[in-house]
């Protein structure tokens, strides 16, 4: 009943509370009427019974003394004969029945009265009774005509009802009609484009009320107006300033992908020369200095490697490839990388090996668990890190990097991913053996590329127990794969001829001097010319081109490799084994050299990553030949 009355409209309201009132008040006539009705025609039946019963007792009582049957009987047929008697009985005073007629009228039990008389000798009144008589009287047609009466007055009911109703709804909708015209005038006020005004139908409160609705719609309009100017204000204001965030975004992506192209440059060269110097060295003070400078020309790179991460991510250049993998392919590799380093500060470096396939890009994947073990590192002081795998129900691994650092306080934690935001260590917790500091990009770089791996590295930490990150990756159904064997005797690099270009003096001059001292058979060249130049020299093509991305007077390492495919292939030698080195990261140079096919290292280059690629791209190309 409430939902149906909360459902209900104002006119709906209004005629049910004006028609009510009239239903009540006419059923209730009409029940109380037809009551006393009842009531009176049973009272009139009944005095008629009581009559014509003490009359009937009167005229029998002579012939009842006497005996007189036929006397009897036309008493009772002449009094059967009157109106509403519907039956006439005599009775001696032994009970037996002396007269017995049925008059005219028939009744049911329940619409008949019965009186009985005792018949009285009027000489002897005190005497015992001659007998009795016993009338019943008819009340069916005073019945009938009171259910005549009664249908008539229902329909004199129902007729004042309906016009009750219509009355009552046409007076709702007079009442309700200013409210609904506020109604529909608030609606209107809601949309806010144009001034909204009611008329003022009276002086009763209603008129007081639209009064009051007319002079807030022109206010509201007016703040409304203002509202939108402000708004419309600030939205230019906001778009001025994003567009202007933005120019400034796309001018930092590209400073710090310029700067980390021109930085990288003499920090390959000094990684070469470093390199170069221990190569031949016995003096230990020698060698120690040589280490300490090869410590910082190690933190520079990671620095650098902070700087070009973040640019490739911003410049779009980190293309993702898709392919599916052993996890383990990449355990081995952080294993390798990090190993020694917790060997050299005291700490356990756990990588727990798995069966596990996912499908992901192997090369972002392995940055990001990189990362997040040289993290978990600088920051653990004592016990170690641990790196594992573990299936989930919903078909994903999560990869957790769990360390008993000094962990990450509740204020820092929301931030830790933000870019340059760094957490100091606390006291005590300082490593040195290679650690430091870094510029607070590796969470944010580790971020990114988790997003675009679709995926989202979460952080539970208690400030002084460790740290764990984890994250989710696709799994794959495992495949058999063949082993692989990496011999040391296949990192010699002894007797290759190498053509080195590059377009930086110090950079040809350190690894010329590098890979001589590998025992290679090197010549350097500054651009295409001098690579022609070069081949000339040489009776047989090279084992190995290695070609930086830039050259001078905008050049590219591709046009001189091309312009080397050009001149081999007039006397029909097989292509040559070719490696690019860049710190480029702009992504339609780089698209371009994924086009090319051509295998690519970024600067710097540490000696042992140079040596493992030349190894791979000789291997690979006599494999295929």
């Amino acid at each position: 009943m409430k939902r149906l009355w909360r459902r209900a409209s104002l006119m709906q309201r209004l005629a049910f509370v004006a028609l009510v009132p009239t239903l009540v008040t006419a059923s209730l006539l009409v029940a109380i009427l037809t009551h006393y009705q009842l009531i009176t025609l049973r009272g009139m039946g009944q005095n008629t019974a009581d009559a014509v019963a003490t009359q009937a007792a009167s005229i029998t009582a002579g012939p009842l003394h006497d005996m007189q049957r036929r006397e009897l009987i036309r008493i009772a047929q002449s009094i059967a004969n009157l109106p509403h008697v519907a039956r006439v009985q005599i009775r001696a005073a032994n009970g037996e029945i002396l007269a017995d007629r049925r008059g005219h009228s028939e009744a049911h039990p329940q619409e008949s009265l019965t009186v009985v008389r005792d018949v009285l000798d009027s000489d002897q009144p005190q005497a015992a009774p001659l007998g009795s008589v016993m009338i019943d009287v008819s009340v069916g047609e005073a019945i009938a005509a009171q259910h005549a009466s009664l249908r008539v007055a229902l329909l004199t009911l129902v007729t004042s009802l309906l016009i009750a109703a219509v009355i009552a709804w046409q007076a709702a909708s007079w009442i309700s009609a200013p409210l609904r015209r506020l109604v529909h005038a608030v609606h209107e006020l809601g949309r806010g484009d144009h001034p909204v005004a009611v008329h003022v139908t009276d002086q009763t409160e209603i008129g007081e009320l639209q009064h009051g609705f007319n002079s807030a719609a022109a206010a509201l309009f007016d703040m409304h107006r203002g509202m939108a100017q402000e708004i419309e204000q600030a939205t230019l204001e906001l778009a001025r300033k994003n567009a202007a965030l933005e120019a400034a975004s796309v001018t930092k992506a590209r400073f710090l992908a310029s700067a980390s192209h021109d930085l990288r440059q003499p920090l390959y060269a000094l990684t070469l020369f470093s390199s170069a110097l221990a190569v031949d060295e016995h003096d230990p003070v020698r060698l120690d200095r040589i280490a300490h400078i090869q410590e910082c020309v190690e933190a520079l790179d990671h620095l650098f490697s902070e700087l070009l991460d973040l640019s490739r991510l911003e410049t779009g250049a980190m293309q993702i490839e898709i392919s599916e993998f052993p996890i383990d392919t990449v355990f081995e590799e952080v294993s390798r990388n990090f190993r020694m380093i917790a060997e050299q500060q005291d700490l356990r470096l756990i990588v727990r090996t798995t069966p596990l396939w996912v499908r992901s890009d192997r090369t972002m994947l392995a940055r990001i668990l990189n990362n997040l073990v040289s993290n978990a590192l600088r920051y653990t002081q004592e016990g170690g890190v641990l790196v594992g795998a573990r299936r989930r129900l919903d078909g994903t691994v999560r990869i957790d990097v769990w360390d008993t650092g000094s962990g990450i306080a509740p204020e820092h934690r929301e931030r830790v991913f933000d870019e340059f935001y760094r957490v100091d260590s606390p006291a005590g917790t300082e490593h040195s053996g290679g650690q430091h500091h870094g510029l607070g990009l590796g969470l944010a770089t580790v971020q990114r590329l988790a997003e675009l791996l679709d995926t989202r590295v979460l952080l539970k930490s208690h400030a002084g127990r460790g740290s764990v990150f984890s994250f989710h990756v696709s799994e794959v159904p495992a495949r058999q794969t063949r082993a692989r064997q990496i011999d040391a005797p296949l990192l010699d690099v002894s007797g290759m001829r190498v053509l080195v270009i590059d377009d930086e003096p110090a950079i040809l001059s350190g690894i010329r001097y590098l890979l001589r001292s590998w025992g290679c058979d090197v010549a350097t060249a500054e651009d295409r010319s001098q690579a022609l130049e070069a081949a000339e020299g040489w009776p047989e093509q090279p084992d190995i081109v290695i070609s930086d991305l830039h050259l001078r007077d905008g050049k590219s390492g591709l046009d001189a490799l091309a312009a080397l495919d050009h001149y081999y292939m007039r006397d029909g030698m097989p292509p040559f084994p070719r490696l690019l080195i860049t710190g480029e990261t702009r992504s339609d140079r780089l698209r371009e050299i994924k086009a090319a096919r051509i295998p690519v290292l970024y600067k710097p280059v540490s000696p042992e990553q140079l040596r493992e690629a030349m190894m791979a791209v000789w291997t690979s190309s006599h494999h295929v030949a």
